[in-house]
């Protein structure tokens, strides 16, 4: 199907001899809000630093299986290019502390040595500001710390460095459990937006928060997709007690 961005087959993550993502198998549909729910533990971010190859920093971690991005087999590309096709932001805000905004939204250029003309970096900056609903509250302070920046300020600022190296999906990780209610809606509504450029997996422990943005969601549990479907389907009518379970508070 030409919808289909990203493909797993078989997956099984290792962490020494712990198998933490038990024989995985997903399909994630383009310009759609994947969300990826379950109890803490249940293997959710592992899964998703799987995708783009974070899981290479931590040691004694073993993958099996294959993940293929729009017909290419990740482990036989190259970490860097998989990461600037596969974006990642945490549940933290981490902006570069030593670099101004500007340079924190053009930060994988800068550190992967890629040369373009400056011209053409100011314009990857505004535009990927803009992206992330930004550029009008920072355009007079693209030279200050993106440190200076309120929290969600701060997070849609790593929402916009993502952007900037035109990734296929985009990957995050509990985006709003730092931010308070107001700066939540905000990114929120900037996850919505997004789609129209950028397939989107969402990692999150709110159910409330994936009802209002994911169009497909995923229920995983000690390791295992236990159910995967639309966001309607899986909301209205679970097909699995464990699910069920979940989404109403007997487990989590």
């Amino acid at each position: 199907m030409d919808n289909i961005v990203l493909q797993v087959k078989d997956l099984n993550v290792y962490y020494g001899n712990k198998r933490v993502v038990r024989n995985l198998n997903i399909e994630i549909f383009k310009n759609y809000i994947t969300a990826v729910m379950g109890p803490s533990g249940c293997g959710k971010t592992t899964f998703i630093r799987t995708l783009n190859r974070m899981h290479e920093f931590t040691p004694n971690t073993k993958v099996e299986g294959s993940i293929i991005l729009n017909g290419q087999v990740l482990d036989k590309m190259d970490p860097i290019l998989v990461r600037r096709r596969i974006g990642m932001v945490f549940q933290k805000p981490n902006p570069f502390p030593t670099m101004n905004i500007h340079d924190n939204v053009i930060a994988g250029y800068i550190l992967n040595g890629i040369r373009i003309k400056k011209s053409a970096l100011n314009a990857i900056v505004e535009d990927c500001l803009t992206k992330a609903g930004l550029w009008e509250e920072v355009k007079d302070d693209l030279y200050k710390k993106g440190t200076f920046l309120s929290g969600g300020q701060q997070q849609r600022l790593c929402i916009a460095r993502a952007l900037a190296m035109k990734p296929d999906i985009l990957l995050l990780d509990e985006p709003t459990s730092a931010l308070d209610p107001v700066a939540t809606a905000h990114i929120e509504e900037l996850i919505v937006e997004l789609k129209k450029d950028v397939t989107i997996l969402l990692v999150t422990h709110n159910i409330a928060q994936a009802g209002r943005v994911s169009d497909y969601v995923t229920f995983m549990y000690l390791g295992e997709l236990i159910e995967y479907g639309t966001a309607e389907q899986m909301f209205t009518a679970p097909k699995n007690e464990k699910t069920n379970k979940f989404l109403t508070g007997a487990i989590g």
